[in-house]
């Protein structure tokens, strides 16, 4: 076998190349024009956390609004760290004036119904363009947060909380 000696300068060419063509691949996604998605079609998909579920639909509108279980976003999400977590994935992506959003949210506490509907509307932005993942999954909403409350053990007084013991 030939062995062939490659200096570290080939190296760094081949590494340069290689970062030119991923910088490419994302400014050609993030220009992504949503006026090609005919406007009465809805994309639909769910997002979760916990236990919270969050069915999310996104809508090609002018008046771009956001209703989560029949109230304005604001009223439901009250402070703004869960109203930017909610807004975060259409932030990235460039598309927060494109769409109108309609989410039925279900189960979990608030945080984890923010962080379900942000799942669920990075899913959509894939859906409508593939191009998206990359950023979205380096970013971590993709992700899908599987911990949930552990069941109570019999004998116990919770999953793990053992009753008070007493030597006599």
């Amino acid at each position: 076998m030939k062995k062939e000696n490659i200096t570290t300068e080939e190296v760094k060419e081949v590494e340069e190349v290689k970062e030119i063509d991923e910088v490419k691949e994302i400014e050609v996604s993030d220009n992504f024009d949503f006026k090609k998605i005919k406007s009465d079609r809805y994309f639909e998909a769910v997002g979760k956390r916990k236990t919270a579920a969050a069915r999310v639909r996104l809508q090609i509108s002018k008046d771009h609004s956001i209703i989560v279980n029949d109230k304005d976003y604001k009223e439901y999400f009250l402070t703004l760290e869960l109203q930017n977590i909610v807004l975060s994935a259409l932030k990235e992506m460039d598309a927060l004036d494109k769409f109108n959003v309609s989410i039925k949210i279900k189960g979990g506490g608030i945080h984890a119904q923010a962080e379900a509907v942000r799942h669920g509307i990075a899913r959509i932005l894939i859906d409508i363009n593939p191009n998206f993942r990359k950023k979205l999954r380096r970013i971590g909403y993709l992700t899908r947060d599987p911990r949930m409350r552990e069941r109570k053990k019999f004998g116990l007084k919770r999953a793990r909380k053992a009753p008070q013991w007493a030597k006599r």
